[in-house]
C-alpha cells in the first residue's frame, strides 16, 4: 500500500470528495472512532492557545460531535462551556452522552433566550460541517452573529460555519478550505485510492418531479458476430438509471425492454452511417463497440459516428487507433490485451500500472478503465483502483454489462465519477450474484444486483 501514496489526495478537496473518503473509510475505521480521533486533535489545537476558558458551539451533526469529544478532553484542564443545538447522528449522540458525564457548563438551546453569554478566551465553532450553505437558520445565525462580535479567538472545527469568522481552521484528514491546518485522524490511504461505497454517494436518484427521459437517453451501437453483447449493455444502462435505451444493431432484438433500431443486413456498414449519426446526436450517451467484431467496414463506420455523440463509452474491438472520441467526455474500457494494443503492455506492479494508465488517459484525452483483477481508472490526472469483483466474473458478457453501467451513469455524472462508481458497483454485483450461483454465474445475473447496489 505504501507505494500507492502518490495517488492519494492533496490540497483543498470538496465536501463531496471528503464525504466519499469518509464513507470509504467505514470499511476499516468506524465513524465513532474517527470522531474520537478528530475531537482529540481539536482539543490539542485548543491547548496551543493556553486558554483560561473555552466555549464550544456544537451543532446537531458530526461536526458538533467532534466538539463534544474535544470539550470532554479539556474539561478537567480549563473552564469549558458547551452550547448544544441538539445531537441527531448516532455518533454525536454517543459523544454527547459522554460529555454529559464530564465537568462542563452545558447549555442545550432551542431558542435565542437559551443562548448564554459568549464570554471565553477561545470559541470553537463546531456548528456546521462540510456541505453547509447559507442562509442559516435563525438560531444558528444569531449564534454566528454573537461569535463574530466576541473578542475571543475563534477556532473552526474542520470548516468555518457559513458567514462565521475564523482565526484558525483545524481540518481533519484533508483541507476543505484554503489556509486550514490539517490534522490526521487515522483514515487509511486505501479510502482515497480504492473505489468503495463512498463512490456511490455521487449517484443521484431522480427528482420526484422527473419526467420520462430525465434519467437520460442511451444509444448502444454494436452486434453482428456477437448477438447478445449490445443488449447486455442496453439492459445494464437501464439498471444504472437511464430512462430510454436504444440498440442499433444488425441482429434481431430479444430483450423487450430496449428499443431496437434494426439495421439491415448482417453487419454494420457505411450505408447505416447517416442513420446512426442522427441517433447518436439525439442521445445523451452512446455506447459503441459491444459485439461489433473485427470487420474493418463496421469498425470504421462506428468510429466515424462516435464524434457526433455528446458523451460516449467505447468498448471492445472499437478500441483501436486512432481514438474515437465524443464531443464532451469519453470512457474507454480496455482489458489488458486491448490496452497493450493501444499503449503497450501494462506493468505488473500496481503503482507502475497506475502511472501507465494515467499517462494513457492523458494522451488519449479520455477516462480509461483498465479492467483486471484490480481495475485501474484514470482521467489523466487522478488515479483510482478497484478491487471489487470475483473470479466468476471471467464469464463472457461482463465487460458489456460494465459498459452499459458506465453509460447509464454517464447520463448524469462526470466520466471519471461514472467510471469509479460503475466498476465498483459491477464488482459488488458480481460478488453478490456469485454468492448464490458460484461459477455458474451468467452476465444477466449481474443486472438485478447492480440496480440494488446503485439505488438502494
Amino acid at each position: 500500500m505504501r507505494n500507492l501514496s502518490e495517488f492519494g489526495l492533496s490540497g483543498v478537496v470538496s465536501a463531496e470528495v471528503m464525504r466519499a473518503v469518509d464513507k470509504n473509510a467505514d470499511a476499516w475505521i468506524s465513524a465513532r472512532e474517527r470522531m474520537e480521533s478528530a475531537g482529540t486533535q481539536l482539543a490539542n489545537a485548543v491547548r496551543m492557545e493556553k486558554p483560561g476558558s473555552v466555549l464550544f458551539l456544537c451543532g446537531s451533526g458530526n461536526n458538533g460531535g467532534d466538539g463534544y469529544v474535544a470539550a470532554r478532553h479539556l474539561a478537567e484542564e480549563t473552564a469549558v462551556t458547551v452550547v448544544s443545538f441538539g445531537a441527531k447522528t448516532p455518533e454525536a449522540k454517543s459523544a454527547f452522552a459522554a460529555l454529559a458525564a464530564s465537568p462542563v457548563a452545558l447549555f442545550e438551546v432551542r431558542t435565542e433566550a437559551d443562548l448564554p453569554l459568549f464570554s471565553a478566551d477561545v470559541i470553537v465553532d463546531c456548528l456546521l460541517g462540510t456541505g453547509a450553505v447559507p442562509p442559516l437558520r435563525p438560531l444558528y445565525a444569531e449564534a454566528v452573529s454573537r461569535m463574530n462580535a466576541a473578542s475571543a479567538k475563534v477556532i473552526a472545527c474542520d470548516v468555518p460555519t457559513p458567514e462565521a469568522r475564523a482565526d484558525r481552521v483545524c481540518a481533519f484528514h484533508l483541507a476543505k478550505t484554503d489556509g486550514a491546518e490539517v490534522y490526521k485522524i487515522g483514515i487509511p490511504l486505501a479510502a482515497e485510492v480504492f473505489c468503495g461505497e463512498g463512490d456511490l454517494l455521487s449517484v443521484q436518484a431522480k427528482d420526484s418531479a422527473a419526467h420520462k427521459g430525465a434519467g437520460g437517453t442511451v444509444l448502444v451501437i454494436g452486434g453482428g458476430p456477437y448477438q447478445g453483447a449490445p443488449f447486455f449493455a442496453g439492459e445494464a444502462a437501464f439498471r444504472a438509471g437511464a430512462d430510454i435505451v436504444r440498440v442499433a444493431s444488425p441482429v434481431d432484438g430479444f430483450m423487450p425492454d430496449v428499443i431496437l433500431e434494426r439495421l439491415e443486413g448482417e453487419k454494420i456498414t457505411a450505408e447505416h452511417k447517416a442513420r446512426l449519426i442522427a441517433l447518436a446526436e439525439a442521445a445523451d450517451v452512446v455506447i459503441a463497440g459491444p459485439g461489433l467484431g473485427s470487420d474493418a467496414e463496421s469498425l470504421e463506420t462506428v468510429r466515424e459516428v462516435v464524434p457526433h455523440a455528446k458523451r460516449a463509452v467505447v468498448d471492445a474491438d472499437l478500441l483501436r487507433l486512432p481514438f474515437p472520441k465524443a464531443r464532451e467526455e469519453t470512457i474507454y474500457t480496455p482489458h489488458a490485451g486491448e490496452f497493450a494494443r493501444l499503449f503497450g503492455k501494462a506493468p505488473e506492479d500496481l503503482a507502475e500500472r497506475g502511472r501507465a494508465v494515467r499517462e494513457a488517459a492523458a494522451s488519449s484525452g479520455a477516462v480509461i478503465i483498465l479492467k483486471g483483477e484490480t481495475d485501474v481508472i484514470s482521467d489523466g490526472c487522478r488515479v483510482r483502483f478497484n478491487r471489487s469483483g470475483c473470479q466468476a466474473m471471467t464469464v463472457g458478457g461482463t465487460g458489456d454489462v460494465l459498459s452499459g453501467v458506465c453509460g447509464g451513469l454517464l447520463c448524469r455524472m462526470s466520466a471519471f465519477d461514472a467510471a469509479c462508481a460503475g466498476v465498483y458497483a459491477e464488482g459488488r454485483a458480481g460478488e453478490k450474484a456469485a454468492s448464490d450461483v458460484g461459477d455458474g454465474m451468467m452476465p444477466s445475473d449481474l443486472l438485478k444486483e447492480i440496480a440494488g447496489i446503485l439505488w438502494k
